[in-house]
């Protein structure tokens, strides 16, 4: 089985619902991954914007996910550690956790990927997408994204 992502909130390429929006309640959407490759030591998936006119921006970043886990549930609080050992990183607004799609203007495409990792990473919560990717870059075993989109609606 090829390791796949997906949510029961969203199938891939259809709207993100307005709870896991800026519209909404803002909370994370549940996410479930399958095929876990063998040798597989934790998990780290991050959520990011590709169509802003300022660049991709990183809307989650959470790693050191058990390797027994097979997703996440909705609503993950926002806070920078967690018993079994999961770290939130910092989202671009500088925070730990969950930051839902706010467009100002467009349909935007907002991808949420999963690694498979072959390590545990040091538990840095300050860890920013980039230093994440630097730090996981020669660890991935596999990768899995799952895409849906959101717009602001206007108000009536």
């Amino acid at each position: 089985m090829a390791f796949s992502l997906s949510s029961t909130a969203f199938e891939h390429a259809v709207d993100i619902p307005d709870i896991y929006t800026c519209r909404g309640e803002n909370v994370s959407p549940p996410v479930s991954w399958n095929g876990t490759p063998e040798g597989t030591k934790s998990f780290a998936l991050i959520a990011e914007d590709l169509d802003t006119p300022v660049g991709i921006i990183t809307h989650w970043v959470i790693f050191n996910i058990p390797p027994e886990k097979r997703g996440l549930e909705e609503a993950i609080p926002v806070q920078e550690r967690f018993t079994d050992g999961t770290i939130q990183g910092k989202n671009m607004m500088r925070r730990n956790g969950y930051m839902g799609p706010c467009p100002p203007w467009g349909r935007h495409r907002y991808y949420f990927r999963v690694f498979a990792l072959d390590t545990v990473l040091d538990p840095d919560s300050s860890l920013t997408k980039k230093k994440l990717r630097r730090a996981m870059e020669t660890h991935i075993l596999a990768q899995a994204d799952l895409m849906g989109y959101y717009s602001k609606k206007k108000s009536l």
